[in-house]
């Protein structure tokens, strides 16, 4: 008859006081990120909400002070300004929009143009998208506004440069990004806002350049990121609990075995 090992027991539950320790810190971590992820799903929904709403204010509302633009507060509310361009002055900056093929994009420039308000200062527009073979002003020509105009669109904070995002070379007209600051200071401009106005898709004499390319399109992948916290939680938790199991078994199964026959006697 065999009988158990207490203390091998011990030691047996002893070694799993370290794993069980680290296990426990490493749910707590992935639990927390998934508790985060639903935290973010809930505040992305609610700003996608309030950018949904301001994008559709009607009538569109005047433009904010200059010096009191709260990006929190203001960007993406349908505005309207009246001006008269400074075509002279415009701004191509690289980019992409939407074509006729789904899934292909179309390369070509937004058209960035200073537009001075009756008071004298300047708001830049994004008067909207030309494919490369329309960058040359001359080939539309038409699309050229003269006189006073208005323009309704969304307001837009200064676009700021990604890691990857060319820097820009004002001496050659080269700009990857609608930096406001640095536009204006290019064209040699003053009083400019510190936003910019993303016009929408009224038609421009001549069909160039297409306005309204922006989308209220924010991605919202939280949910599916709180999904794989949480899985990744519950897998850890099978992964020790089968490694106790099996330690535990282990030892029982080396304690039950019975001793070494005694030699027979001669």
């Amino acid at each position: 008859m065999t009988v158990p090992d207490p203390a091998g027991r011990r030691a047996a539950i002893r070694d799993l006081v370290a794993p069980a320790l680290a296990s426990l810190v490493c749910l707590a971590i992935l639990i927390g990120l998934g508790v985060w992820q639903l935290e973010r799903k809930a505040w992305k929904e609610a700003l996608i909400d309030r950018i949904v709403a301001r994008s559709r204010i009607e009538p569109p509302a005047a433009l904010p002070a200059f010096d009191r633009f709260d990006p929190a507060r203001d960007e993406f509310e349908r505005v309207r300004a009246t001006g008269r361009f400074l075509q002279d002055r415009e701004t191509l900056v690289h980019g992409l929009a939407p074509g006729d093929t789904p899934g292909r994009a179309l390369q070509g420039y937004y058209v960035v143009t200073p537009l001075r308000l009756d008071d004298g200062r300047t708001v830049l527009v994004n008067r909207g998208f030309v494919p490369t073979e329309l960058k040359d002003v001359s080939r539309r020509a038409a699309g050229q506004v003269e006189g006073e105009t208005t323009v309704t669109g969304m307001l837009r904070q200064s676009e700021a440069r990604a890691m990857f995002v060319p820097a820009p070379n004002p001496q050659t007209g080269e700009w990857f990004n609608r930096d406001v600051a640095g536009i204006a200071a290019a064209k040699g401009l003053t009083g400019v806002a510190p936003y910019l106005i993303e016009a929408d898709a009224t038609p421009n004499p001549g069909g160039w350049p297409k306005g309204g390319q922006l989308r209220v399109d924010l991605p919202n992948n939280h949910l599916q990121y709180a999904f794989t916290w949480f899985g990744l939680a519950l897998c850890l938790v099978g992964v020790f609990v089968a490694f106790a199991l099996r330690r535990l078994r282990d030892e029982a199964v080396e304690s039950a075995a019975p001793s070494a026959a005694p030699p027979p006697r001669p």
